[in-house]
């Protein structure tokens, strides 16, 4: 057996084309799960929803609603296609912060399992950048 395939298992390296596809990969399916799971379903219950949605920091529950359709749909687009990635991240980490210790405060952490989960990769995606497959990463050659 080479000696080289475990090596490489157990390695910390990784190649810059690993790096791009991982980078794809966590914006796509994170934008797409945002779009399809949440931003979509309030953009068309929007009327109902208007009246009866989180109220943040008072600013009233259909601005409330209105900002967390334009972080979930908006900014998520945004994600996927990797452009103004950084910049686009931070509303939906700011909707994510909202739901974890706004919405589900005093509730148990499962309750916020999913959040938690978007949270972390709008956090890798603010740090790391987009990676070179996408329009950021073709603006920047």
């Amino acid at each position: 057996m080479p000696k080289y395939i475990p090596m490489k298992i157990l390695s910390t390296k990784y190649s810059a084309g690993a790096f791009n596809f991982s980078m794809l990969l966590l914006r796509v399916v994170f934008g797409l799960l945002m779009i399809t799971k949440h931003g979509y379903d309030k953009l068309v219950k929007f009327p109902t929803l208007q009246y009866q949605f989180y109220n943040f920091f008072g600013l009233g529950t259909r601005i409330s609603l209105g900002l967390s359709i334009f972080a979930e749909v908006l900014c998520s687009l945004f994600l996927i296609l990797g452009l103004f990635t950084r910049l686009a991240t931070i509303p939906l980490i700011i909707t994510m912060l909202v739901a974890i210790f706004g919405f589900n405060a005093g509730k148990p952490l499962v309750e916020s399992e999913a959040a938690l989960s978007y949270l972390s990769a709008y956090i890798v995606l603010l740090c790391c950048g987009p990676g070179r497959i996408s329009i950021d990463g073709m603006i920047n050659k």
